[in-house]
């Protein structure tokens, strides 16, 4: 019998395993209402996991690391499926999304060359960035629509920035900083206790 503390668990692995299917269903270069049912689970399950693991006191490290690396599962399975659906849309918007993709890789190169680790901090920005990611895959898939995407990738460089900024302020890595105002606070706690120490 599953437990409720598993949910939180299980949520994340069902993001794992949807975006490959998400893939295989594009693979035809189109996509039928399996694709929007499949993507919808998995953006309900990224909002939901992190909810359901702090009410039940099981929001650990780990399951938070878990969870970003089912983010970016999932947003690359989205990425691809849109190439090989979209293709000269993703042409269209070639130079503002290579701009967010450096960015990206910024901020993972820098927490990696600092703490070892790929940043984990589920901002604010970072949970607006995906409401417009799922507007902008919503209105592309199921309309043709594509204007969104100039706000999913605005919402992009600006969380990339903010999390390249809290990578650089924080002397020791950590998840579940909602945003640059939280980490300037951890950054004075940490030297208050560091100052506190040395006395």
């Amino acid at each position: 019998m599953v437990r409720l503390v598993h949910i939180p668990a299980i949520l994340v692995g069902l993001r794992f395993a949807i975006a490959p299917l998400l893939l295989f269903d594009a693979l035809d270069s189109q996509t039928g209402i399996g694709f929007f049912i499949g993507y919808i689970i998995a953006v309900l399950s990224d909002i939901f996991d992190g909810i359901i693991a702090r009410r039940l006191g099981v929001s650990t490290t780990r399951l938070r690391q878990a969870d970003s690396w089912a983010d970016i599962s999932l947003y690359l399975c989205i990425a691809i499926s849109t190439w090989l659906v979209f293709p000269q849309v993703l042409l269209n918007f070639r130079v503002p999304l290579l701009m967010a993709i450096m960015a990206q890789l910024s901020l993972f190169t820098i927490s990696l060359i600092k703490f070892k680790k790929f940043p984990s901090f589920h901002t604010y920005t970072a949970k607006v960035w995906g409401l417009t990611l799922l507007a902008a895959t919503v209105g592309l898939f199921g309309f043709g629509y594509d204007k969104v995407l100039w706000l999913a990738i605005m919402l992009c460089l600006i969380n990339s920035l903010e999390e390249i900024v809290m990578t650089i302020l924080l002397p020791e890595w950590q998840c579940d900083v909602l945003s640059l105002l939280h980490a300037l606070d951890i950054r004075k706690k940490m030297r208050t206790e560091l100052g506190c120490t040395k006395a």
